[in-house]
């Protein structure tokens, strides 16, 4: 008798503990980590054993698990969002590659089986990023170059927000319009992956080259983007939401008139150097006799001492992009100094110091030496 009250005490033992595993399958999770998102993939046996490296490619789980933007009525052929993937713990996780935007659904798909999973196994959850609280309207605000009179072989535009923006949309938010206020079509070159700084706070929109640079079949079959004596205007359109969600203050626009082509190097001897007083916080002041890029201004022109040592200072930008001024963060001392600008500097037309922006970087160039730098002399007097 004994002995058959325990085989039914260990048979309904077994039951209970398949039944128990069967409450641990897998389940999908989002962490609703603002500064760093990830969506997770609990308890499923599947992850055991696979080897770390393999785990952290994006082919080899994609299949598996993947995360997609939800939108009513959205094709099934949306591509899933890109990220990367690594094992914590027995869970596989899954990091977007950029910010999630809130106020948007994303769709987790799981299946356990990879592309083999039977229809019906796959497991769905949708979650909910909550839009941000309502504040200051985001609103454009400067594009660059500033002057309004632009050469035909113009390279690049930057247009800075005052705060991150949403990605994914600059293509069909920014327009370049005619006189006549029709939109000219491919103006721009639309890369797949748009072209943020790390703030998302400023898009650099790079004109087609192909249509830019003579000789080239863009350029003979359509033209350039921009016409001489035409006049144009950049529009960002109002409805384009910020990293929050919200539109942008206003829609924004910038005239400006096309000159002629620009396909002369910029050259470090035609700039005029104002050099200030000893014992001063005065400014060095150097003009152009061209606007230059001022993304490039901003970063790769340096004030050296005699052993190349650089001074520490703040840097503006003003006159259109024809001046450039440094202040130092101690006072000037008497005695020489160097200006120190990269070759990588620009015009607007994409012409650096080192060459004009028509040569074929891939043409083989006998006997050129390149250097990295143009250095400029000048002297603090007391």
């Amino acid at each position: 008798m004994r002995l058959r009250f325990l085989f039914v005490f260990l048979a309904i033992h077994v039951l209970l503990l398949g039944s128990g595993a069967s409450q641990h399958a897998p389940s999908i999770h989002f962490n609703g980590n603002p500064a760093r998102p990830a969506f997770e993939v609990r308890g499923w046996e599947g992850v055991a054993g696979v080897d770390s490296a393999a785990a952290s490619t994006r082919e080899r789980w994609q299949p598996v698990f993947a995360v997609f933007v939800s939108q009513p009525g959205a094709s099934s052929e949306i591509p899933p969002l890109s990220g990367s993937y690594h094992l914590r713990d027995a869970t596989l996780v899954f990091e977007p590659r950029y910010p999630l935007q809130p106020g948007l659904q994303y769709r987790a798909v799981f299946h356990p089986k990879g592309e083999s999973t039977p229809p019906g196994e796959a497991r769905t959850e949708t979650f909910a990023i909550p839009k941000a609280d309502a504040g200051p309207a985001t609103f454009v605000e400067q594009v660059y170059p500033t002057t309004n009179r632009l050469p035909e072989n113009q390279l690049k535009l930057y247009v800075h927000f005052s705060e991150p923006m949403s990605r994914g949309e600059a293509y069909r938010r920014v327009t370049l319009l005619d006189a006549a206020g029709k939109p000219i079509r491919l103006a721009f070159l639309e890369l797949e992956q748009e072209l943020w700084d790390p703030e998302g706070k400023r898009l650099t929109l790079l004109f087609d080259p192909g249509r830019v640079k003579r000789d080239l079949l863009p350029n003979r079959e359509v033209g350039s983007p921009l016409r001489e004596g035409e006049r144009y205007t950049l529009a960002v359109d109002r409805e384009w939401p910020d990293a929050g969600g919200r539109p942008l203050q206003k829609e924004f626009h910038k005239p400006f008139e096309v000159g002629p082509p620009d396909h002369d190097p910029p050259s470090e001897k035609t700039w005029h150097i104002t050099p200030p007083k000893a014992g001063t916080m005065e400014p060095l002041a150097v003009g152009f006799p061209e606007p230059l890029d001022q993304a490039l201004l901003a970063r790769v022109i340096h004030v050296t001492t005699p052993a190349g040592e650089k001074i520490a200072g703040s840097i503006a930008i003003d006159k259109q992009e024809t001046r450039w001024l440094f202040r130092p963060n101690q006072p000037w001392k008497a005695g020489d100094y160097f200006l120190d600008a990269a070759t990588v500097l620009e015009d607007l037309a994409g012409n650096s110091l080192e060459r004009p922006f028509e040569v074929d970087v891939f043409e083989k160039v006998e006997e050129r030496v390149e250097r990295v730098s143009r250095t400029v002399r000048f002297s603090v007097a007391r």
